[in-house]
C-alpha cells in the first residue's frame, strides 16, 4: 500500500507500471541514493541507471549503498549537474526522476536552481522514449524551491498537449508548503524521432 502523504513514494509508484527489466533510466538528482536504489532494483541486472549528483560526498555515499546491495554494476555514477544529460546519454530512456531542493542532512545553501533544472528538463524531454515518464518532486517550502516550482510549472503547462501529458499532484490539506509531484509522459502516439 502506498502512502499518499509521501510524495517521493508516490513518484516511485507512478513509474512502476512503466519501468521494466533491461530499461535505461536516469536519476537526475542522486542525493542520498533512494531513487537510485529504487531504479537499480527495478531495471534488473540487464538494465542501466545513470545517476547525476554535483556533491561528491553524496555520490560516494550513494555508491557505497549500491555496493552493499549488490546493485553497483547497474549504475553509472556521474559527478556532474543534471543540465549536462546530453554529455553522458545519447539514446532514449524510459524514466527520468528529479527530486529537487537541497540534500537532506547536507548544506542547505547547495540547492537545485530553476535555470539548470529547466535546461535539464528540456534535454530530458528529448531523451525520453515514447510512453516514458519524467517525475519531478518540488519543495516549495524554501525560496529556491518556490522559484523552481513557478518556472517549471509554467514551462510544462505550455508543452504541446498532442505530444505530452502533464499531471500535477498537490497535497491540498497539508500546511507549510508540502512537497508536490509533477509527472510528464511522452504520449504513445507521438512520433519518436530518437528511436
Amino acid at each position: 500500500m502506498i502512502s499518499l502523504g509521501k510524495i517521493t513514494e508516490l513518484a516511485h509508484h507512478t513509474v512502476c507500471s512503466i519501468i521494466g527489466e533491461g530499461d535505461r533510466v536516469v536519476d537526475a538528482t542522486a542525493g542520498n541514493g533512494h531513487d537510485t536504489i529504487f531504479l537499480a532494483e527495478a531495471v534488473g541486472p540487464s538494465g542501466q541507471v545513470y545517476a547525476f549528483e554535483i556533491q561528491k560526498d553524496a555520490l560516494l555515499k550513494t555508491a557505497e549503498r549500491l555496493k552493499q546491495k549488490n546493485l553497483d554494476k547497474r549504475v553509472t555514477m556521474i559527478h556532474s549537474g543534471h543540465e549536462r544529460l546530453f554529455n553522458y546519454i545519447s539514446y532514449p530512456v524510459s524514466i527520468i526522476m528529479y527530486n529537487l531542493g537541497y540534500l537532506p542532512g547536507g548544506d542547505r545553501q547547495i540547492t537545485t536552481k530553476y535555470d539548470t533544472t529547466l535546461e535539464s528538463l528540456k534535454q530530458a524531454l528529448t531523451l525520453l522514449k515514447v510512453g516514458g515518464i519524467i517525475t519531478i518532486v518540488f519543495y516549495p517550502g524554501h525560496e529556491q524551491g518556490a522559484d523552481e516550482k513557478k518556472h517549471l510549472l509554467s514551462f510544462c503547462r505550455n508543452l504541446n498537449a498532442s505530444e505530452y501529458a502533464v499531471l500535477h499532484k498537490v497535497l491540498l490539506n497539508q500546511g507549510n508548503n508540502p512537497p508536490e509531484l509533477m509527472v510528464v509522459q511522452k504520449k504513445l502516439f507521438c512520433s519518436d524521432l530518437s528511436g
